[in-house]
C-alpha cells in the first residue's frame, strides 16, 4: 500500500533528517516507529501525506507516486494526529473544527452536518461544541484532534506519541480504538517511546537511528534484542525484564507470552500446579 523508495530528506538549514529510507507498509498492517529524539520519526510520517516532500526518492501510495498529489487530497487518505494537538486545531469552536475537517471531502452540506453531529456524539463533545479548542484540557484537545481526523475515515491512521501525557484510562480508550480500527482493516502507524505499549499491542516495529532504519521486524524480537535496544537508546519492556528474572529462579515463561494478563494467568496456573504437586 505504502512504499518509500531511496528516501532522503534535508531541512532548509542543512540538517539531514532521513538517509536512504526504504520501507513497505502493507494494507491493514499495524506498526510502530521507535527511536531516540532526532532519529527522523516525525519527519518520516510527514512524508506520507505530502506535508513534506523528499529531497530525493519517491513515496508511493497504492503504487502511485504521490509527488503530484496535493496535501488536501492525500489528507483524505492518510490522517496524521500530531503529538501536540494545538498544532492542528485552529477553528473557533469544537464544532467548527470537525466541520472544517470534513470540507475537504466530497460531501453535500447535509452530509457534512450529519457527520459533524455523529462525531460530536461519538466523542462526547456535544456539551463542548461551542467551546474554543484552546479552552479544552490537554486530554480533551488530543481527543478532538483524533476526532477531527477520524471523522474523515482515512485509509491510513498515523499517531505521533498518542500515549504521551495520557493517564491509564485514556491509554485504555486509545487501545480500544486501535482494536476497533484494526478490525476495519485500517493501516495504523504509531510513533511512540512507550515500550510497554508497543511490546504488548503493536506487532511490527521499525527502529530508527540518526535518520536511518536500524531494524524492522516483530516487536517480540526487536524489543528483546540487547544490541538493538541499546543502539536505539531504548530499554527492555518491563514484562520481558520480569520474565528474565523468573528464568533465573527456574520459572521459564513461554516466549509467546507478552501481555500482562497472559503472564498473570501463567503464574496463577504455575503456582496452583506447584501447590497441588
Amino acid at each position: 500500500m505504502i512504499r518509500l523508495k531511496d528516501i532522503n530528506y534535508r531541512y532548509p538549514d542543512g540538517t539531514i533528517a532521513l538517509r536512504n529510507i526504504n520501507l513497505r507498509i502493507r494494507k491493514g498492517e499495524c506498526l510502530a516507529i521507535m527511536g531516540q529524539n532526532g532519529a527522523g520519526k516525525t519527519t518520516l510520517i510527514r512524508l506520507l501525506n505530502g506535508l513534506l516532500r523528499p529531497s530525493s526518492g519517491v513515496v508511493y501510495f497504492d503504487q502511485q507516486d504521490i509527488s503530484n498529489q496535493t496535501i488536501a487530497s492525500m489528507s483524505t487518505r492518510v490522517g496524521i494526529i500530531f503529538q501536540n494537538p494545538m498544532h492542528q486545531l485552529f477553528s473557533n469552536t469544537v464544532e467548527d473544527e470537525i466541520r472544517f475537517s470534513l470540507k475537504s471531502m466530497n460531501l453535500t452540506k447535509s452530509e457534512i452536518e450529519e457527520n459533524v453531529l455523529n462525531t460530536l456524539v461519538k466523542y462526547d463533545f456535544e456539551r463542548y461544541k461551542n467551546r474554543s479548542p484552546i479552552n479544552l484540557s490537554g486530554g480533551e484537545a488530543k481527543k478532538l484532534a483524533i476526532a477531527s481526523i477520524m471523522c474523515r475515515d482515512p485509509e491510513v491512521l498515523v499517531f505521533d506519541e498518542p500515549t504521551l501525557g495520557q493517564d491509564a484510562k485514556e491509554i485504555n480508550l486509545f487501545i480500544e480504538m486501535l482494536k476497533s480500527e484494526k478490525r476495519k482493516k485500517k493501516t495504523i502507524i504509531v510513533v511512540t517511546h512507550n515500550i510497554e505499549f508497543a511490546f504488548q499491542y503493536i506487532p511490527r516495529i521499525i527502529l530508527m537511528k540518526q535518520g536511518r532504519i536500524l531494524a524492522d521486524g516483530p516487536s517480540s524480537k526487536l524489543l528483546t534484542n540487547e544490541f538493538l535496544v541499546k543502539n536505539a537508546s531504548l530499554i527492555y519492556p518491563q514484562i520481558y525484564s520480569f520474565k528474565l528474572g523468573l528464568k533465573k529462579i527456574g520459572i521459564n515463561v513461554p516466549d509467546e507470552i507478552v501481555k500482562d494478563f497472559e503472564l498473570i494467568e501463567f503464574l496463577s496456573s504455575y503456582i496452583k500446579n506447584q501447590i497441588e504437586s
